[in-house]
């Protein structure tokens, strides 16, 4: 009996051993190793990458920001290690411990949230539709019998399976592997449109051949709060994000970024994003928060 009771104990132990690992501590390795792997985007309107191994843009900048804070804390140099993801790979890498963190265009979503943590949201994201502007589309009705062109792991692609069933409209999907990639779609001719974030959209515009070409449409398909995503239960690391993200509000360092990265002229073409920052940004900079995007939906924030 006794013996029965102490492998009992002993298996109880284990268990609960098994569920303290659950608890990551990012925070704790990056001070131990001295190095932090974080997750970059090649073709987003939010971070993207120049060649030669080199990343850049509004959102990679403020996370290396993030980085210089984390740095101070912990008082050692940290070593960055920059890891390209897709839309598609970016949630198992995390999980898997691939990388760190990434702040790239990732919706903060209740879906999401079941497998990854998020921190404030940086910016809030509408989602459009750009056409060409010869094409003759001038609303989301016109897309039927047309073909429509997203990237492969965004909301883009379940907001435009919604709007087809709710106004029976019928048009071919086409997925893009990237956001670099999907835009060509449309630029090549193989697609009709292209639906993504505004950001993303302005972006690729500013870059394609002939900007003037294209349009993006008034119709707004979603509103979505765009946050830096990390581990599950990794509150330490997380907290330090987000002191480094209200810093960085509150020193009014977040805004000069934005303007430099949306209202001046960006490498490598030196072309202007011209996208003023929102009222629905400006408002979550005002009140630090990560809710997902189904609250902006429900409450309109």
């Amino acid at each position: 009996m006794r013996k029965s009771l102490l492998i009992f104990i002993v298996v109880i132990s284990m268990g609960l051993t098994s569920i303290a690992h659950a608890t990551n501590d990012t925070l704790e390795k990056i001070k131990k190793t001295g190095e932090i792997t974080l997750g970059v985007r090649e073709s987003s309107g939010l971070a993207y990458a120049l060649g030669n191994g080199k990343y850049t843009g509004f959102h990679t900048e403020m996370a290396e920001r993030i980085i210089d804070d984390i740095s101070k804390k912990i008082g050692k140099p940290i070593k960055v290690n920059y890891l390209p993801i897709t839309s598609q790979n970016r949630i198992p890498l995390l999980k898997n411990g691939t990388y760190d963190f990434e702040c790239g265009s990732t919706t903060n979503d209740s879906a999401r949230s079941k497998e990854a943590a998020f921190a404030y949201t940086t910016y809030v994201e509408s989602v459009k539709i750009v056409v060409k502007k010869n094409s003759g589309i001038k609303s989301i009705d016109d897309l039927n019998g047309k073909t429509v062109a997203t990237t492969t792991g965004t909301t883009a692609v379940q907001l435009i399976r919604k709007n087809k069933r709710q106004k029976n409209i019928h048009f071919k999907v086409v997925n893009g592997k990237d956001h670099g990639d999907s835009f060509l779609l449309l630029e090549s001719g193989r697609a009709d449109a292209f639906v993504m974030d505004t950001s993303i959209l302005s972006a690729n515009i500013a870059k394609s051949k002939n900007p003037s070409d294209y349009i993006i449409l008034d119709t707004t398909l979603s509103v979505e709060p765009i946050a830096c995503m990390l581990r599950l239960n990794d509150k330490n690391f997380e907290q330090v994000i987000n002191d480094s993200i209200v810093r960085q509000i509150n020193d009014s360092s977040l805004e000069k970024l934005y303007n430099k990265w949306f209202m001046e002229p960006i490498p490598p073409t030196n072309t202007i994003i011209n996208l003023p920052l929102s009222k629905e940004t400006q408002y979550a900079w005002e009140h630090p928060n990560n809710k997902p995007r189904e609250n902006y939906i429900e409450n309109k924030l």
